[in-house]
């Protein structure tokens, strides 16, 4: 037994560390997550499934509750209209002639029937039928013809032989109309008082099936309902809805190939005698419980990968510490028998490897300075003398550039005094202006005015130039001097409308440039009366402008502009290149005022 357990314990001690760590990280932390979600995901799918079974019940019963109380409804207002004696009389008198109708209609028959739809909004119309020929027929009230004993609906009622009837039909809405429209109506034969049944007299009420439609159109997302009658047929589905606007009979309900009985819910209506063979069928949407499942599982998914990522993560950057030190460690004891001392310059840690490596170099700092003598200290100091004076002499050649160019200019001014240039010598006073204040700028932020003086500056050269061809102006507001903006963010807009807009037109070009404090903005313009920008080119500038992965060498300076405008001041700049060609260029930038420092703030 202690021999085994000797063998066991050796073979793990010769495992590496870094396929200790791994299986730790296996054993330990991966297959106990991989576990874990698979029971979660089992577990939660027979939850999931369970909690869709019951929406399903609720959302059946729900449709079938708001589609009966919209039946019974309809119902409860036929039966009130049925009850009406003085309606009777009425409908049993005989009519002289139409005045005498029309009178009586306008005293007592016109909102008697009206006076329902606003309560009952279920409701479309309402229709008393009968065939007391004194009667004229229009609004709430028809003569029962010939046509009317042909149509649907009276045929429907007629082989019911029922005194109250749900009927289903299609009906043309006028005589001219190749198609159908579908109704949904109540019809009850009018008949409780014996002594008032002389001429024949039907109630019909037709349901807004829009309302209905909306039930159904409501719960798509748990069933695709059905409402079906007695003989199977499909009156309202949210697949083929209800406006069917053709001449076809209703389909009948049959179950596809791919539906299951257990997809299949089945209620009636209600279970008064008319509407008792009436049912509402509802089938299953399956895709949704298979995407809730697909959800969770993805969720699921997506939490063990970032569980797993994190894990992975923290091992690597454990397991590279230690990997890291101990390669150096290792890598710099080989030196030594080369008799290099060098020390380990990393964080040496506080742990054991730590301890090791700052054990090493104390060893190595001794040994080193046993091993160098005199000799190889004076060596190396005088190698370090001949690095100092090398470095000395470079930094005096790097002052020697700029200092020999400013003598130069000098001398050349010098010249040109003593030989009256003085345009010459207004030019070299500003590009040597020009070239001191490149080299003393420091700061990243200017204000605007010694902005503009460095425009200034770089204009007169280009005046001296273009001669009598090129003129500038400017406006600028004095509020505006104070404000600082990032350095150089005017001058290459200026050059470019220099370079691009003046340089190949005839007559005087002219470039002004604007300041002013606009609705709590500094505005910036730039504009000349140069050749300009076709539509299309400047279209491709704006995308190079604004696009960081443009790799198009031009417009760079413009686009250096906007990029430092945008890191300073982020989506809060307002960038603008406007153009008309032969007309000239304007390049507008404003800025919040709030981003900006003042001069002395």
């Amino acid at each position: 037994m202690e021999r085994k357990k000797f063998r066991f314990r050796k073979a793990v001690n010769d495992i590496p560390l870094n396929y200790k760590f791994s299986l730790i990280y296996i054993i330990g932390v991966l297959l106990p997550i991989i576990i874990i979600n698979l029971v979660f995901l089992d577990r939660i799918s027979d939850l999931i499934k369970s909690r869709e079974q019951q929406n399903l019940e609720i959302s059946l019963e729900r449709a079938r509750k708001d589609i009966q109380d919209f039946i019974e409804g309809g119902v409860a207002v036929s039966y009130t209209l049925s009850s009406d004696k003085n309606l009777y009389e009425l409908l049993e008198r005989r009519y002289g002639n139409m005045i005498e109708f029309y009178d009586t209609f306008d005293e007592q028959l016109r909102d008697r029937m009206n006076s329902y739809m606003p309560v009952n909004n279920q409701l479309e119309r309402i229709t008393v039928f009968t065939n007391n020929d004194s009667i004229v027929s229009g609004s709430n009230y028809q003569v029962i013809t010939d046509k009317v004993r042909e149509s649907e609906w009276y045929k429907q009622f007629s082989a019911a032989n029922k005194h109250m009837f749900l009927a289903a039909y299609q009906m043309s809405t006028a005589p001219n109309v190749a198609s159908n429209a579908p109704y949904l109506s109540v019809i009850e034969r009018m008949d409780v008082y014996s002594s008032l049944n002389t001429y024949e007299k039907l109630l019909r009420i037709d349901l807004d099936l829009s309302k209905i439609y909306d039930i159904i159109i409501r719960e798509k997302d748990y069933l695709s309902l059905y409402l079906v009658n007695g003989q199977d047929e499909i009156i309202m589905s949210a697949q083929s809805g209800y406006q069917r606007g053709t001449k076809d009979p209703y389909p009948v309900f049959e179950l596809q190939d791919d539906e299951r009985k257990e997809d299949i819910h089945i209620v009636p209506v209600g279970g008064a005698s008319y509407i008792k063979s009436w049912r509402i069928i509802g089938v299953t949407q399956g895709e949704r419980i298979a995407q809730a499942i697909l959800e969770i599982r993805i969720y699921a998914g997506i939490l063990a990968s970032i569980v797993t990522l994190l894990t992975t993560a923290f091992l690597y950057v454990m397991l590279r510490s230690y990997n890291y030190r101990v390669k150096r460690l290792s890598r710099h004891m080989q030196k030594v028998t080369n008799e290099k001392f060098d020390l380990i310059q990393i964080d040496e840690g506080q742990d054991e490897i730590g301890d090791l490596i700052h054990n090493f170099n104390r060893m190595t700092t001794k040994i080193n300075s046993l091993i160098n003598d005199v000799y190889k200290l004076e060596i190396q100091k005088n190698n370090l003398e001949m690095e100092r004076v090398r470095a000395e002499l470079n930094f005096l050649q790097s002052q020697m550039n700029p200092h020999f160019l400013f003598n130069t200019l000098n001398a050349i001014l010098v010249v040109c005094t003593k030989n009256n240039y003085s345009d010459v010598t207004d030019i070299i006073k500003s590009l040597s202006k020009l070239l001191r204040r490149l080299l003393s700028w420091k700061e990243d932020l200017v204000t605007l005015e010694e902005e503009m003086t460095f425009i200034e500056m770089y204009l007169k050269i280009e005046k001296f130039r273009f001669r009598d061809k090129f003129d500038y102006q400017f406006e600028i507001d004095e509020q505006s001097l104070q404000y600082k903006i990032p350095k150089l963010s005017m001058q290459p807009l200026v050059e470019n409308s220099c370079k691009h807009g003046l340089q190949a037109i005839e007559g005087l070009g002219i470039i002004k440039v604007k300041t002013e404090i606009e609705d709590s903005r500094l505005q910036v313009t730039i504009s000349d009366n140069g050749k300009g920008i076709e539509p299309s080119q400047l279209k491709e500038i704006l995308f190079n402008v604004q696009n960081e992965e443009a790799s198009s060498g031009t417009n760079i300076g413009i686009r250096n502009v906007y990029r430092r405008l945008e890191l300073y001041y982020e989506d809060q700049v307002r960038f603008e290149i406007s153009s008309v060609p032969n007309e000239g260029t304007v390049v507008t930038f404003g800025i919040p005022l709030k981003l900006l420092e003042r001069k002395n703030s």
